[in-house]
């Protein structure tokens, strides 16, 4: 009897919940679309100057994208799961 109420305490629990996780997705898929949105711009030719690369999504969004999904990172670690 002792043993079956040891195994129920030793269970193993998550330290974040189903809502934790959500917002976690949220965020790494904000930082990836933002390092997607970075990509590129450069020329195949080191002799020609592509001005592509001071473009407003390269300068402006997508470092803020990225920003913006470690800020939800943070979020969801300090998000309480049993708080409604």
């Amino acid at each position: 009897m002792g043993e079956k109420k040891r195994k129920e305490a030793a269970k193993s629990v998550f330290v974040f919940g189903k809502k934790n996780y959500k917002f976690m997705f949220i965020g790494i898929a904000c930082i990836v679309l933002g390092f997607i949105l970075m990509s590129g711009g450069g020329s195949d030719d080191p002799n020609v100057f592509n001005p592509d690369i001071f473009s407003w999504r390269r300068i402006r969004l997508a470092p803020m994208l990225v920003l913006l999904g470690f800020g939800i990172q943070i979020y969801a670690i300090l998000l309480n799961p049993d708080k409604e």
